[in-house]
């Protein structure tokens, strides 16, 4: 009878000899949120597992924090992990996959008991009140399949995918859609996604979003006023703009964490769907970091060149402007005038 010999996997990363910077600094989170996270994904990772010489699971997790984290290509992670880098694909797969199942548990939408808090952090950034959430667009680059590129490439003539997001006022993720290409505009991602739905649950408490003017007004999309003639509507604008800059600090921050979705770490070399997951789960991982107060000493991040800029709106967006006499006009006359 032959005997099957499988490789025994030795480990090149022990985290209780490392210091706790160098573990953030490496993989964004600290050791006890890292050992947490283990302890949640384990079953998933080690069940398809038949033999005591497959890779621990906490091996698994160091190296997508890793990656995500360095943004560097898989076979400079799968080194420093001590696996191949066939290896490290297919771990990468498997706790993509593992971390995708507790998503809902990380990317929350405010509920009403959490309303009165959400706004009153909102009212702190620029005195405007009512806001639940800020909405924007961000870019992030991969190399596209060759089938249909052309729809991936942005207005800044790069391929990407466009990611809409809502974030509070305390920079957690609320919200997030990483599935359209960069060609695909702010407010038509915006149509189509579920938003509208959500907010429309919530209107009975009289809530809003903010965004920039690449977006429709509309009864619950506070937008900037276009060519402000009073002083009000400065007034307004400047309001507008202090409290709207919290979503372009968190693209930031998101980015500044998670280097692989930073246009200076690279682009992202895998299909529309494994990015859209990547995307995703570095939102999750945003989450977690900041319910564990861990802080990577880079909290402000390198300048987020991706945001979205804003383009006219089309004719469509402009009837609606129009329809929605609204609330952006009771808030300046009752609080800028």
């Amino acid at each position: 009878m032959r005997w099957r010999h499988h490789p025994v996997y030795r480990p090149l990363v022990d985290l209780l000899t490392m210091e706790d910077r160098h573990i953030i600094i490496t993989y964004r989170l600290d050791h006890s949120t890292i050992q947490d996270l283990c302890a949640q994904l384990e079953p998933d990772l080690m069940s398809a597992i038949r033999h005591p010489t497959g890779i621990p699971a906490l091996v698994q997790v160091l190296s997508l924090l890793h990656f995500l984290a360095s943004g560097f290509f898989q076979n400079t992670v799968a080194m420093a992990s001590g696996m191949s880098q066939p290896m490290f694909s297919n771990v990468l797969t498997k706790v993509l996959s593992a971390l995708l199942k507790h998503m809902h548990s990380y990317i929350v939408f405010p509920q009403v008991e959490d309303l009165p808090t959400v706004k009153a952090d909102f009212y702190a950034l620029g005195h405007i009140p009512n806001f639940i959430g800020a909405i924007d667009g961000t870019h992030v680059a991969f190399v596209p399949p060759r089938r249909n590129e052309q729809v991936y490439r942005n207005r800044k003539s790069y391929h990407s995918m466009n990611v809409q997001e809502v974030c509070l006022a305390d920079q957690y993720i609320s919200h997030v859609n990483a599935k359209n290409p960069g060609s695909v505009h702010d407010a038509y991602i915006l149509r189509n996604s579920s938003i509208p739905y959500v907010i429309g649950q919530l209107q009975r408490h009289r809530v809003w979003l903010i965004g920039d003017s690449g977006y429709p007004r509309l009864s619950w999309l506070l937008t900037p006023v276009r060519n402000a003639r009073t002083r009000a509507e400065e007034c307004y604008n400047e309001a507008h703009g202090r409290t709207r800059h919290i979503i372009e600090r968190t693209f930031g921050l998101l980015k500044a964490r998670f280097q692989c979705l930073h246009l200076t770490g690279g682009s992202l070399y895998y299909s529309p769907k494994k990015v859209c997951q990547i995307i995703v789960e570095c939102c999750m991982l945003h989450t977690v970091a900041l319910r564990r107060q861990v802080s990577f000493l880079q909290e402000d991040g390198p300048d987020d060149g991706l945001v979205a800029a804003v383009e006219p709106v089309d004719s469509e967006e402009e009837e609606a402007e129009e329809e929605d006499i609204d609330n952006q006009t009771i808030i300046i006359m009752q609080y800028f005038q």
